[in-house]
């Protein structure tokens, strides 16, 4: 069903609706960012559409600019755009503050409702370093392979990648070789040379990202779910689901939490500059 969504099919579903929606229209990549955004949106004046993908979403806002059509804007994960200086050009395309709409959750108060109802008081408590700041610094690791693998073609695949291979639970720590040594089984990429990817990966470190850029909220909140069945909880590893905390993390987020961050200052710009439309 996915592969048949294209961005000519989104800008005519558009295009069908904006005779019965006088409001604006809202194109974001996936289900998961819709049910935030339309908490955070006036639902009576922004119509939301799911472009299944980043690709999807900038190509479908292109095509209806070209045609000047002004009540529609998008959002979209900054994935690496920030990193690599490859920001697309447009006024109606906001980037989230962070990697990814899951990182920008983490990075409010959202991220410490979810750790005090689902962490062991006493655990946490015990715990001698900012929680937060740590599962950062060991998801910033992967995200580096991330970043690697984007920039040299690597064709990694991360999805399904068992975290337990290579982050231990009871010292939240990695282990940089295990971590490269199991997503190249994983990948099925058995000729690449581990030494150069760690070599590379250390080229990365260097050039000093901001960690907030380069960690990608899914790996962010599997550490965090290896941690609960350990250092800073008591759970069962099949008692706990990755799904499950990332939702949870978004009934967590507030409108006040939404406040604070640069893209809503950006849509409120936006909301200006296209009177009488209205986003919020």
């Amino acid at each position: 069903m996915r592969e048949q969504i294209t961005p000519d099919r989104i800008a005519n579903s558009i295009r069908l609706l904006r005779s019965d929606h006088e409001g604006v229209f809202l194109i974001v990549e996936g289900h998961s960012d819709k049910l935030i955004y339309e908490r955070l949106v006036n639902k009576q004046e922004v119509r939301i559409t799911i472009a299944s993908g980043k690709n999807n979403a900038i190509k479908a806002l292109s095509i209806l600019e070209k045609e000047n059509f002004c009540r529609v804007f998008a959002v979209i994960d900054a994935d690496f755009s920030r990193i690599e200086q490859q920001i697309p050009d447009s006024n109606n395309l906001f980037l989230t503050d962070e990697h990814d709409l899951e990182m920008m959750l983490i990075k409010s108060a959202a991220f410490d409702k979810l750790l005090k109802e689902r962490g062991s008081e006493e655990k946490i408590a015990a715990f001698s370093k900012d929680i937060r700041e740590t599962l950062l610094k060991l998801g910033q690791e992967i995200g580096k392979l991330r970043l690697l693998s984007l920039r040299n073609k690597l064709d990694l695949k991360f999805e399904g990648l068992k975290f337990g291979k290579f982050i231990d639970k009871e010292k939240l720590s990695i282990n940089i070789d295990e971590l490269i040594r199991s997503i190249k089984n994983h990948s099925q990429k058995l000729s690449l040379d581990e030494q150069q990817i760690k070599q590379d990966l250390s080229v990365i470190s260097d050039e000093n990202h901001d960690p907030w850029q380069l960690c990608c909220g899914h790996d962010f909140i599997s550490i965090l779910a290896s941690a609960l069945c350990k250092v800073l909880g008591t759970w069962n590893a099949n008692d706990l689901k990755k799904e499950d905390l990332e939702r949870e993390l978004r009934l967590a987020y507030e409108l006040s939490y939404f406040y604070q961050t640069q893209i809503y200052q950006l849509m409120v710009n936006w909301q200006s500059n296209h009177h009488p439309y209205k986003i919020f």
